[in-house]
């Protein structure tokens, strides 16, 4: 199966861009080549200018909260698991320390960096990292693979409890719904909300349906149009057959 997740507000879309960056960070670090350094480090400056948000860090540590009051009322509820509450609970604690710990504005450590922000400046040049431009650079890459994956360890850990505690919160808002499996005739489905309060949709697709959900809602409805993929002819055009899918309704 193949997910799709469409955010209705700019705090959870802000979080999945986040989740997706930090995915892609610790995918290259770990790897040894300059060239997935390279892409490390850009994946970083995108971390730094998601995350400079003003409002992320007091927005995580309110909804941690807020997750941790709702969750405390499910004490001494028989059908809910105490060893797998006291865990979330714990997660959720230990995040919202490391958020708290996080002073001042978050990456200023990264713009006081002059030789980082150089780079920085240069990549929004087409190919503007080329040796020639950045002859310090060019050596780094060119040092040990081990020291190129301690350092941007080293750059990249301050910003881990943003990480973990937006995967919180995604968690919870992930399993807030229960999927139910419908079927969009010729391509198109329409479902009316009714004002339903939603942060996030969920749409599922068995990975040989050769089609993508094109999303759009509000509070009062729910449009999808599936479009069959042609990438050969380079367009898509609304699936004209009967498209089995499975969408889950996710919110906080």
């Amino acid at each position: 199966m193949v997910s799709y997740e469409y955010p209705l507000n700019e705090r959870i879309r802000t979080l999945l861009r986040l989740e997706d960056l930090f995915e892609r960070s610790r995918h290259y670090i770990a790897r040894t080549d300059p060239l997935d350094h390279h892409v490390a480090l850009l994946t970083l400056f995108e971390i730094l200018e998601v995350a400079s948000r003003a409002d992320l860090k007091s927005d995580l540590l309110q909804e941690l909260e807020r997750q941790k009051q709702v969750l405390l009322t499910f004490r001494n509820n028989p059908e809910i698991s105490e060893q797998a509450l006291n865990e979330v609970l714990r997660d959720i604690e230990q995040a919202s320390a490391a958020l708290f710990s996080m002073t001042g504005k978050i990456g200023q450590y990264l713009r006081e960096n002059e030789w980082l922000m150089s780079i920085k400046q240069r990549t929004a040049i087409p190919g503007g990292t080329c040796e020639f431009d950045l002859p310090s650079y060019h050596y780094w890459l060119h040092r040990p693979a081990e020291e190129r994956i301690g350092q941007l360890a080293a750059w990249t850990s301050p910003l881990y409890p943003l990480r973990d505690g937006s995967a919180i919160i995604l968690r919870i808002l992930r399993e807030s719904g229960k999927p139910q499996v419908l079927v969009a005739p010729l391509g198109t489905f329409q479902q009316m909300l009714g004002g339903r309060s939603l942060q996030m949709l969920r749409v599922r697709l068995d990975d040989a349906v050769a089609c993508v959900p094109e999303i759009s809602a509000n509070k009062y409805v729910l449009n999808i149009r599936f479009l069959a993929q042609n990438v050969e002819e380079g367009r898509a055009r609304t699936a004209d057959w009967d498209v089995r899918f499975e969408l889950t309704y996710c919110n906080l």
